[in-house]
């Protein structure tokens, strides 16, 4: 099979049609003609020697045989995103595209400013936002740039620890003002606690067990972002980074001594991208400044 068969528009083609279920769908969202789309798809069977769809009242229907290609396709569609980031950034003057992932926390609470910042300095670097806690595959370019709580184990990254973000328990005033401060951990039993709901991991701020901490927690849930809305509305008593809960005179620590725990801070990139000058700029301007955050603790 000669790999000039298997060109990259040909893969696009079948990623569309496979997404979409229809050839005309297809053509609309790549602005190709739909024979051109059809024709891509013969060139794709002819060269895997494969049936990729089938037809159906309700569209194309991917095969076995497509299903098992997908994933390289999309591994194919991801490196040509970051072929495209990389060569639009490579002027005298710094500019192009740099994708960041962080935790949901960090990139809507703490990255914001100091994105600002960096924008001042290098108006022509737009930075693609990713939050997510789930850490992105750096190996298949899904991100440029991560900040990670966790020690990265991928190879072929350049990893950078900034420090450790403590996490602490917090309340609002307001919700003192009414059911006062709670004398110790056993005390919190009478207290509006907020916790996770499936997420054993966050265990570990209360150091107790399993089933003893869920029923504790007077609202449950796994988004870190709800949980600090739900902090600063005076619902009740809740972790915060330290970082954050300093910005805000309403947020008071409570039981500081029993209560907390470190998060590691990391900051990685592909090997590969050091020497680009848009990544390493950006690699550089977030290490200086949550290495500052994280000194906060």
């Amino acid at each position: 099979m000669d790999s000039a068969e298997l060109s990259w528009d040909l893969q696009r083609s079948f990623l569309s049609v496979f997404r979409t279920g229809s050839l005309s769908a297809a053509a609309r969202s790549l602005d190709l003609t739909q024979p051109t789309l059809g024709r891509h798809i013969d060139a794709l069977e002819a060269a895997t020697g494969a049936k990729l769809f089938t037809r159906s009242q309700h569209g194309l229907v991917p095969t076995q045989a497509a299903r098992a290609l997908v994933s390289h396709a999309e591994a194919m569609e991801a490196a040509a995103k970051a072929f495209a980031r990389t060569a639009s950034g490579e002027t005298n003057e710094p500019r192009g595209t740099v994708r960041l992932t962080a935790s949901n926390i960090i990139g809507a609470e703490v990255l914001p400013s100091i994105l600002r910042d960096f924008r001042e300095r290098h108006p022509h670097i737009a930075i693609e936002l990713v939050l997510s806690n789930r850490n992105q595959d750096m190996s298949r370019r899904d991100a440029d740039i991560a900040v990670r709580m966790v020690r990265p184990t991928q190879k072929s990254l350049v990893a950078r620890r900034l420090g450790a973000v403590k996490i602490g328990f917090y309340a609002h005033r307001d919700y003192l003002t009414r059911h006062g401060m709670p004398r110790d951990i056993r005390d919190l039993a009478r207290h509006a606690v907020i916790g996770f709901d499936r997420d054993a991991a966050s265990i570990r701020w209360l150091g107790t067990n399993l089933s003893v901490a869920r029923d504790l927690f007077a609202l449950r849930t796994d988004d870190d972002q709800a949980q600090l809305n739900a902090l600063r509305a005076a619902f009740g008593i809740g972790g915060c980074q330290t970082g954050i809960a300093a910005r805000d005179p309403n947020l008071v620590a409570v039981l500081p001594a029993a209560l907390g725990f470190k998060l590691e801070m990391w900051l990685v990139m592909h090997e590969d991208l050091r020497t680009l000058r848009r990544v390493r700029l950006l690699f550089d301007h977030l290490a200086l400044a949550l290495k500052a955050y994280a000194a906060m603790a």
